[in-house]
């Protein structure tokens, strides 16, 4: 039986925000440090690049094979755990001699991070319905927040002690805020009439027959691409010249993308309002524009910040209106929902981190922007054929 449904006041909504932000931002510490750690180990742009594109692969997996288990288990319980087990892979990586025992430690953490996406779900099932939207706007500024601002506070960290300290402090603030969870978060349990296999199989069943869900899907899939396609070779061009730039310095333009994603939080409260297509689609136009803005930024520092901001927005803003358009459907199922939604989001940032390291070592930054746009074109002409099965099916 499901367990009653508690209240969800906003300080619980805060606590969840913050801990989806420490939670994600688990998998992006390595970001601006990628110019170190390839020092570190003797690696090339490619090699180094490899990094982010494991953690977004070990994600992926827990996306898949982890994040239906909310829709079985108490889930109090089980984001516990899992926070405790992500802190145990960055202390692998904190102690790591060895690419490989490197690259362990960032799949294990990838891996149980996606408590992260856990709570998401919680928290839309304890929001009163028509706050749902501001609530998981809310709860996802604070996991957009914590992929950025993981740069600023791993670029910091780094000056001062190393990129060994960075995962280290890391892996303590997981484990605080795993018991801050266990004190404050309701329990909460639904009965599911799966088990663990009916359970994985019917992501995919949900996936293949709901237009909705797959539409979303990749709209969400190309605009994470985006992201990582941005983040993955950025350190690299401000590392060089014209920048010359530290880590701390890298770090610092987390700060300046926090902007577009705070500013992304009134996304949820248009789609409570019906407004969701039109969320999405000027948020891929924006994205389109950014890339044009941020390839004058290879030689202008104003241009990239311009540039950032609204990436980061647009990327946020279609995020947040995905995740509360796919929520109306199937409330039994949002755990499996999100498994379906969000495997598909990270993989696209895998796939994103694999094509910026690319183009940056063959084509540079300009190759790096050009590879963005075109993903984005590709994202528009995908929202432009399923948007007409919201349409049809009178979504808003």
């Amino acid at each position: 039986m499901k367990s009653p449904q508690p209240g969800l006041n906003p300080a619980l909504v805060a606590l969840m925000s913050v801990a989806t932000g420490l939670s994600v931002a688990c998998n992006y510490y390595v970001q601006p440090l990628l110019e170190t750690v390839a020092r570190t180990f003797a690696l090339s742009v490619n090699q180094a690049g490899f990094i982010v594109t494991t953690a977004q692969l070990g994600y992926a997996a827990g996306l898949l094979l982890l994040v239906p288990l909310g829709d079985m288990l108490e889930r109090r319980g089980l984001i516990v755990i899992m926070s405790l087990l992500a802190s145990g892979g960055m202390v692998i990586t904190a102690l790591s001699p060895t690419l490989p025992v490197m690259l362990l430690g960032t799949v294990l953490t990838g891996l149980f991070s996606v408590v992260a996406q856990i709570l998401v779900p919680l928290a839309a099932t304890l929001a009163a319905p028509e706050k749902r939207g501001k609530v998981v706007g809310t709860v996802m500024s604070g996991l957009l927040l914590g992929i950025l601002l993981a740069r600023t506070v791993a670029g910091g960290l780094a000056q001062l002690g190393g990129w060994r300290t960075v995962y280290w402090v890391a892996s303590v603030l997981m484990v605080l805020m795993a018991l801050a969870l266990w004190r404050f978060l309701p329990r909460y349990k639904q009965s599911v009439p799966l088990n663990y296999g009916q359970l994985l199989g019917s992501i995919f069943t949900l996936y293949f027959t709901t237009p909705v869900l797959r539409t979303r899907a990749v709209t969400g899939c190309l605009a994470f691409a985006n992201f990582s396609v941005l983040g993955t070779s950025m350190a690299f061009l401000l590392a060089s010249k014209p920048y010359g730039y530290s880590e701390g310095e890298i770090g610092l333009l987390g700060l300046v993308g926090a902007a577009g994603a705070l500013a992304a939080r009134q996304a949820g409260s248009l789609a409570d309002k019906g407004k969701a297509r039109l969320t999405t689609t000027g948020g891929l136009v924006i994205m389109l524009l950014s890339w044009g803005i941020t390839a004058v930024g290879s030689h202008s520092l104003v241009a990239l910040i311009v540039g950032i901001i609204l990436l980061d927005l647009s990327v946020q803003g279609v995020h947040i209106t995905n995740q509360s358009v796919i929520y109306r459907h199937m409330p039994e199922a949002r755990n499996r929902l999100t498994a379906g939604y969000m495997t598909s989001y990270f993989i696209g940032g895998a796939f994103g981190s694999l094509i910026s390291a690319t183009a940056f070592q063959h084509a540079g930054w300009h190759g790096v922007c050009v590879a963005g746009g075109f993903i984005t074109i590709l994202n528009l002409l995908n929202w432009w054929w399923g948007a007409r099965y919201e349409a049809s099916t009178s979504q808003p």
